[in-house]
């Protein structure tokens, strides 16, 4: 009997969500057709519907799954059964996935096929045990950026109308990372599915049919040091005491200790040396850079491109007038410049920060490190760590870290 037609006030429901490929007369196992012959509530994409409409009973109600996702959360409680379709295994950064977060005491079923990426590694007899997915659908640079920094191997990406292949070798090769090769898979699972290997400049020339999926494999190693000589980096005007030395950037590291943390803030980044190790070294990171000098805007584009470093957000402007809100809140944050204004900034960042939250500032003298202590105190800060170093000839440096309390 079918239980999807019932008005059910604030009903957390239940949901049978069964995937399905790209094939023009999808093909449903015994249970699932019994499933879908028993009810009249049904909801996907509109590309699923024009794949399963033939297949469902005559008179039935489709919800359709757009953003904003809220609005069709609200019609699914109204029924008490649904039915979902939804791409390859409903599991795999899929819808299942949603329906758990949001409805939490929701009951599901899921009826999973391959997903694409493993259709995509069938047509090529690869083993896929060893892949890092990334998807790109609906979801910004961050993880792909992460996965070329640490080297991956073989990469398998989800992509989007915005990630296309295309999109995504220009981006590849704009930061160097030549050394690998794409298989793009196209309308897996349909009589029209193409399956494409290309070396990443044809295929940054080439537009590819919806939907497609692809996998990245590594044709050869591509240096990433641990320590980026200073010398190595674009300098604002050539000034090479315009950069935070190398042995004195891995100990601002160290005692941010950014393998635990999320979203790092460079204040005053002048060339970037000091983002770019961060995200270098810590691909995980959120990395929001400032800059008080419109040159550091080419500055950072120029390093990041050369060491290969994606997805560092650059600001250019007064750091205590840009409006924060839209960047990612800080649990480490590096003040390399502070222009005069070292109290207004420190009380910014404990205004904005979590407790446990974490600055270091490096001081290259003895009234810089009192005016740090001093507007530390007085905005909420402890100091918890510091330690002086000396490179080469250069003065003494005071590595200094306060941890909001």
């Amino acid at each position: 009997m079918d239980r999807g037609a019932g008005q059910v006030e604030n009903n957390m429901g239940k949901f049978y969500i069964v995937g399905i490929d790209d094939n023009s007369r999808p093909e449903f196992g015994e249970e699932v057709a019994r499933i879908v012959a028993v009810h009249s509530v049904f909801s996907g994409g509109k590309r699923h519907y024009g794949l399963v409409h033939g297949d469902l009973p005559e008179y039935h109600t489709w919800i359709d799954i757009t953003v904003p996702l809220d609005a069709v959360f609200e019609k699914y409680r109204n029924y008490e059964e649904i039915v979902v379709f939804a791409s390859g295994d409903p599991l795999f950064f899929g819808f299942a996935n949603t329906v758990k977060n949001r409805l939490p005491d929701a009951e599901i079923r899921v009826f999973p096929r391959f997903n694409s990426l493993q259709l995509l590694a069938h047509r090529l007899v690869m083993p896929y045990h060893d892949m890092h997915v990334v998807s790109l659908t609906g979801r910004p640079w961050h993880e792909f950026d992460r996965a070329l920094i640490e080297g991956r191997e073989k990469i398998g990406v989800l992509t989007d109308r915005q990630h296309t292949p295309a999109a995504i070798a220009e981006r590849m090769l704009e930061y160097g990372y030549s050394n690998y090769r794409i298989t793009v898979g196209e309308v897996l699972g349909n009589a029209g599915e193409q399956v494409r290997t290309l070396e990443l400049p044809e295929a940054a020339r080439l537009e590819f049919e919806m939907p497609n999926c692809l996998i990245i494999e590594k044709t050869a190693c591509r240096e990433r040091v641990f320590g980026i000589p200073e010398n190595q980096f674009h300098l604002l005007d050539g000034r090479v005491k315009m950069i935070t030395k190398m042995p004195v950037r891995l100990l601002t590291l160290s005692m941010l200790g950014l393998h635990n943390r999320y979203s790092f803030w460079d204040i005053g980044f002048c060339t970037g040396s000091v983002s770019i190790e961060a995200k270098m070294q810590f691909p995980h990171l959120q990395v929001t850079a400032f800059e008080i000098r419109e040159e550091g805007r080419g500055l950072m584009e120029q390093n990041s491109r050369k060491f290969g470093v994606p997805g560092i957000t650059a600001v250019v402007g007064d750091f205590t007038f840009v409006d924060l809100s839209s960047y990612p809140v800080p649990d480490a944050v590096f003040i390399g410049g502070h222009g005069g204004k070292l109290g207004e900034i420190l009380a910014i960042v404990a205004g904005l920060m979590l407790p446990g939250g974490i600055v270091v500032f490096n001081s290259v003298s003895e009234e810089s490190l009192t005016l740090f202590q001093q507007e530390a105190a007085a905005t909420g800060f402890r100091i918890v760590q510091s330690c002086v170093l000396a490179v080469d000839k250069h003065n003494p440096i005071t590595v200094i870290a306060a941890s909001l309390l």
